[in-house]
């Protein structure tokens, strides 16, 4: 969700959204805008194009990279290999499109058709990418990981490989589901090409447990996670964090108008029209946006305490069961074979989350209703029109 295919407007929301819910706003590959700096921690995606840390030939420059993360809350960077939705494809931000604003913060021509390449020019292999992030965490200080969809399974066999032999390695993985959605793909794309991502990342991880990595890694998953139930599966295989997209743009406006591709965002989501975006009000917005990130993470928390552990990281696959039919159901575990222990913390990591929330006592969301329709007042009171009454 870079700038450039959202509005400022539609970005500062979702960045002061994240700094009062308290997570991390990944910029997507766009590069860091003026609207990426207004108080939330950033997860910084360099992409095929590299924008943002490019020279005027664009070609990856480290001292733009620098600049970059030196000016700016940067906490991570992600390196984007390929996308759940378009596995495979690069991009086109048509000239038009391309203002003042958009081609100063990406690092490109005013007026441009502003294309991303399908593939680095940095690596082309596992060897040399692993070069290429020890280079990137030594020059900046900062954990390195890259995001990909998954197909074939030979890379990630290799990358674990040299991880395991060479003492190389990328920090975090995003694994990205082929439900993932953009406005920016053929259907055939977005409808069929890469694996879900419970299939996808239950392939992964297991590559790097049977190593001994899966503790060296922080795994991020992606592809429709935002609801509760679908991230508590991923969580159960293994993830650390899940990334949220749809439903953040939810929470700004968006109507899924699909007009993403026409500049005609009616809401000011995905539209670079002075007019229609000035139609989104980042402060209200921000705080539907940080309402909703607390709003999951409570439900995390409650679903948790269900299953009788402390934290969403300790629901392990053996405890989730996927229904098949309405007789009939099987473990996660059992579905994708994993390993006693695969898909949990190691011990002393699952000590110390244990700790950590008994030390911090969950404040009780107190409503009269659902979240939607909650109204002010004592619980007790009764609501007649807008005001409560007392009995």
């Amino acid at each position: 969700m870079s700038f450039g295919s959202l509005s400022g407007n539609a970005i500062e929301a979702l960045n002061r959204g994240a700094a009062e819910a308290g997570c991390l706003h990944n910029t997507g590959e766009g590069a860091i805008s003026p609207y990426h700096r207004k108080g939330g921690d950033l997860v910084y995606q360099i992409g095929t194009a590299y924008f943002g840390c490019r020279d005027a030939k664009g070609r990856f420059d480290i001292e733009r990279l620098k600049d970059a993360v030196t000016g700016a809350p940067v906490r991570a960077l992600e390196i984007k290999l390929s996308q759940g939705a378009k596995p495979g494809l690069g991009g086109v931000l048509p000239g038009a499109k391309v203002s003042a604003e958009i081609a100063e913060t990406r690092g490109v021509p005013v007026g441009e058709d502003c294309v991303s390449p399908s593939r680095h020019a940095e690596f082309t292999d596992v060897d040399s990418m692993l070069d290429w992030v020890e280079l990137l965490g030594e020059e900046t200080g900062l954990p390195v990981g890259i995001k990909s969809a998954v197909g074939d399974l030979g890379f990630w066999h290799e990358l674990a490989d040299q991880m395991a032999s060479t003492g190389r390695g990328v920090d975090f993985v995003t694994i990205d589901g082929g439900e993932g959605g953009t406005g920016a793909s053929p259907l055939i794309f977005t409808d069929a090409v890469s694996l879900p991502f419970r299939l996808g990342f239950a392939r992964v991880f297991p590559i790097f447990a049977e190593r001994g990595l899966a503790e060296d890694v922080v795994f991020i998953g992606a592809g429709k996670l935002g609801l509760p139930d679908n991230a508590i599966v991923a969580m159960g295989l293994g993830a650390d964090m899940v990334n949220v997209g749809r439903e953040a743009m939810l929470a700004v406006g968006c109507i899924q108008a699909q007009r993403c591709h026409t500049d005609k965002c009616p809401t000011g989501v995905a539209t670079q029209d002075k007019w229609l975006a000035h139609g989104l009000d980042p402060e209200s917005k921000s705080h539907r946006v940080a309402n909703y990130v607390r709003t999951l993470r409570r439900d995390l928390l409650k679903v948790s305490e269900a299953a009788g552990v402390e934290h969403p990281a300790l629901v392990g696959p053996e405890t989730i069961e996927v229904l098949e039919t309405l007789s009939e159901g099987r473990r996660l575990d059992e579905i994708y074979a994993y390993k006693p222990g695969w898909g949990l913390p190691a011990e002393e990591d699952r000590a110390a989350l244990v700790s950590l929330m008994e030390a911090h006592e969950e404040t009780e969301v107190q409503t009269e209703g659902p979240p939607e329709t909650a109204e002010p007042g004592s619980r007790g009171q009764q609501l007649t029109g807008s005001q409560p009454v007392t009995e």
